[in-house]
């Protein structure tokens, strides 16, 4: 028997009824052998943490463009602390912690430079529409290892599909990741606000403060608790509804507040209109579109507007700047 095959038992004999488990996984697109050593999630969780679009996750933005200083979030802390909160609470339910990890790991992979901003702004520019959930998707099924893919399983892809509000995943560990995400970027948007001298703590509203507590080590103590608690042995993961509550409230104040503070988005107008300006000259100029994109368009063919959006949307921040100076900026003015 492989360490593989005794890891599978171990997971039949321990995991809960309503875990998914890797023996029993619906599988991948292209059929491959097994490997001796991993379960097909913990191997789908190695690919992803060894992506190219995954370490590009440093250089983006979370909510702040661009901030001076070095602690607040990137689209990878927060990627990291999806996992962490995850993880945590697949294992207090006994569910599979490689598919969550693996999930959590790929679920932001498509996103775009400069955050919700820039997925704004191929969504407004491009008649395919764009959403960074279906891009994460794209990006792993597609793009990746020169257009051949990560072949992922099907449950790990179905959760990145689903991890906004849109779809219901297929497993109680895509349900977890979906949770975990807004119960990340809730908390740490909350954190880095504060400080970014935009919010104190007593700026939150006093009923929500009052469920939740009043610092994130609290607030995060609370939430996961209270997941764990009402979703033990439930074929569905859920919170109670004084908490689910307050988390809709919590983040409606911090739509008000913050998402569409002025100061913290005063450069996001810049952003989005970089993003459409490369878009338009892309159209353009193809033939200076990356041959590995325009493989895409052989091997699936993929409109030209599509691989405009896949070349853009896997920019980093400072890479999207640097090639909006060379296009749109004499050289003599760049500093």
């Amino acid at each position: 028997m492989t360490i593989r095959e005794q890891l599978e038992l171990r997971e039949m004999e321990y995991l809960s009824p309503y875990a998914t488990h890797s023996r029993d996984s619906l599988g991948r697109k292209r059929k491959e052998e097994e490997c001796d050593l991993r379960p097909v999630f913990q191997r789908d969780r190695d690919r992803i943490l060894h992506s190219k679009s995954f370490r590009r996750l440093k250089q983006k933005t979370q909510v702040f463009l661009l901030p001076k200083g070095d602690h607040y979030r990137t689209r990878m802390t927060h990627t990291l602390e999806v996992s962490q909160n995850a993880r945590t609470i697949a294992k207090a339910l006994r569910l599979n912690e490689d598919l969550t990890e693996a999930i959590s790991l790929g679920h932001d992979l498509g996103h775009t430079p400069f955050g919700h901003a820039g997925e704004r702004a191929l969504n407004e520019v491009c008649p395919l529409g764009f959403k960074h959930n279906e891009q994460s998707v794209r990006v792993v099924e597609y793009i990746e290892k020169d257009g051949q893919g990560l072949n992922l399983t099907r449950e790990v892809v179905d959760g990145i599909l689903t991890h906004q509000t849109a779809g219901e995943p297929m497993t109680l560990e895509g349900q977890v990741v979906r949770l975990s995400d807004k119960i990340a970027y809730v908390n740490h948007d909350i954190d880095d606000a504060i400080r970014g001298g935009l919010l104190s703590e007593l700026d939150l509203p006093p009923k929500y403060r009052k469920v939740l507590g009043n610092s994130t080590k609290e607030r995060l103590n609370t939430i996961t608790h209270d997941v764990i608690i009402h979703s033990m042995d439930q074929p569905k993961i859920q919170m109670s509804e004084e908490v689910a509550e307050a988390m809709r409230g919590i983040r409606k104040f911090m739509f008000e507040n913050v998402y569409r503070n002025p100061v913290a988005k005063h450069e996001e107008d810049k952003a989005v209109e970089m993003l459409k300006k490369l878009y338009t000259y892309y159209l353009e100029h193809e033939e200076l579109i990356p041959e590995e994109f325009m493989r895409l368009s052989m091997l699936y063919g993929d409109t030209k507007e599509q691989i405009i959006c896949d070349y853009i949307a896997g920019m980093t921040d400072n890479y999207a700047v640097k090639k909006f100076q060379e296009i749109f900026i004499p050289e003599s003015w760049n500093i």
